[in-house]
């Protein structure tokens, strides 16, 4: 019988739970917030500018004296499909966020967090998150029924 080394029934590092350890476990959690914010803002742009851009061309194939275009459709698709990547962006940040929160919480770490309730911030998040996926998908699938 093969015996593990020592270092696999160890935890990967030792935590002490002193002030710089949970003020920088604290930065982390606010780094995390940030970039959360960015995938909002960046989806909320994404599905703002496809939305955008179906309603101009829609609008410029309205106009009397504008030649039809080649492919007409192609706006249609075009913001179809960065909303979708908006909406798909979201989801994956949405899930990346729970997952590394659930990390900073359980575990080894859970120490350092043990102040941490659910904050109103997060709560917040949650919630534009949400929202912003709904608004999303009833984007692309106004879209998409303009389409069809």
């Amino acid at each position: 019988m093969v015996e593990s080394p020592p270092e696999l029934g160890r935890p990967r590092f030792a935590i002490d739970s002193t002030a710089d350890t949970h003020l920088a476990w604290f930065r982390t959690r606010l780094m995390l917030e940030r970039t959360m914010v960015s995938w909002l803002m960046t989806s909320i742009t994404l599905i703002g500018f496809g939305f955008a851009i179906v309603l101009i061309f829609d609008q410029l194939g309205r106009l009397a004296r504008v030649e039809p275009p080649i492919h007409p459709l192609a706006p249609f698709h075009f913001g179809l499909l960065l909303i979708g990547t908006g909406v798909a962006a979201l989801v994956v940040a949405g899930w990346h966020y729970q997952a590394v929160l659930r990390y900073l919480r359980h575990g080894e770490l859970a120490a350092l967090a043990a102040s941490d309730a659910k904050q109103p911030a997060q709560i917040a998040v949650y919630a534009v998150t949400i929202i912003t996926i709904f608004i999303g998908v009833f984007a692309f699938l106004a879209v998409a029924a303009r389409i069809l």
